[in-house]
């Protein structure tokens, strides 16, 4: 059977002993999951003495399928040793660990999977090793800023398929991996935004971040950030062009932090599957609607949109 193993880290600013604590309790999963914000209807059972050896984290919805994790070893507070296991979508069995270390800044966590795919997956063993890791990126984001301030800033709403009207796009492109998009994005825009201010354009537009088709196993986003301006505006102002055609296009909000809107594109992505949407190979974008600058995290909107056929 195909093997495969996914291992991600992230630096906490909290003891070891509270990293551990937190991961430990599995009743803490919900708060930080990587997969649960696209099923809000998936029920999660989770047994009695959730932080000791046997304690099982069980969960079953439509969209995120069905399975359970079970803590095999616990070694406070330097490592956790699980066993997760899928029924649904297909059956699988993997191993699951977690390994904490002191550091100047608190604790390096590190979240690993070793597993194998059933024989007629193999096909499917880059891009799964792809996608966990991409799951685990955002799952230990999400954990390190729910134990640095209590709470999680990401609310996933699907809005469903939608007929969408041309736009036309004009910024700044570029291209980063997934764990620098954040300052590329920043640069991107404060770039665009200069350059329109140059040319005396106005900026009630909307802010628009068009996404390129990739191959993800190339760990690089090729994107555009820009201003719905008219054609003038943005030739005026030296900027790059997108066109976006009109057409069906699967739409999810998310409410919160930018630093989460992977939840919201992970989310569309596994709805889609879940929906048997054949998802277009062109562009991809995400709409601001509120303004950034003015807007506190937990309050900023952002709706992406999917192309479908």
């Amino acid at each position: 059977m195909p093997a495969f193993e996914v291992s991600r880290s992230i630096e906490i600013a909290v003891p070891p002993e509270t990293v551990y604590d937190g991961v430990a309790d599995l009743g803490t999963w919900t708060k930080w999951s990587p997969w649960l914000g696209i099923d809000p209807d998936a029920v999660v059972t989770v047994s009695e003495n959730a932080n000791s050896v046997g304690a099982i984290y069980r969960w079953k919805g439509e969209v995120v399928g069905e399975g359970e994790l079970e803590h095999l070893k616990l070694d406070r507070p330097r490592q956790i040793s699980d066993e997760i296991r899928f029924t649904k979508p297909f059956k699988s069995k993997s191993k699951v660990g977690f390994h904490f270390e002191a550091t100047d800044v608190g604790t390096r966590v590190t979240w690993r999977m070793q597993g194998s795919l059933p024989w007629f997956l193999f096909w499917m063993r880059a891009n799964m090793q792809t996608l966990i890791g991409m799951d685990y990126d955002r799952g230990l984001k999400m954990l390190r800023e729910y134990l640095e301030t209590g709470e999680v800033l990401s609310k996933i709403e699907v809005q469903g398929v939608q007929s969408v009207s041309p736009i036309d796009v004009y910024g700044v492109s570029d291209a980063a991996p997934l764990n620098h998009m954040g300052p590329a994005m920043e640069r991107v825009f404060s770039t665009a935004t200069e350059k329109l201010k140059q040319a005396d354009v106005s900026l009630d537009a909307a802010m628009i971040s068009v996404y390129h088709p990739c191959d993800l196993k190339q760990n690089e986003f090729r994107f555009t950030g820009g201003y719905a301006v008219s054609n003038d505006d943005g030739m005026a102002a030296g900027l790059t062009h997108c066109h976006l055609s009109a057409g069906n296009a699967l739409c999810v909000r998310h409410i919160g932090s930018y630093e989460n809107l992977g939840n919201a594109w992970s989310g569309a992505y596994q709805y889609a599957r879940y929906k048997k949407l054949k998802v277009l190979r062109q562009d991809a974008y995400e709409i601001y609607r509120n303004d950034p600058a003015t807007t506190p995290p937990r309050d900023r909107i952002t709706d992406i949109y999917l192309p479908v056929k």
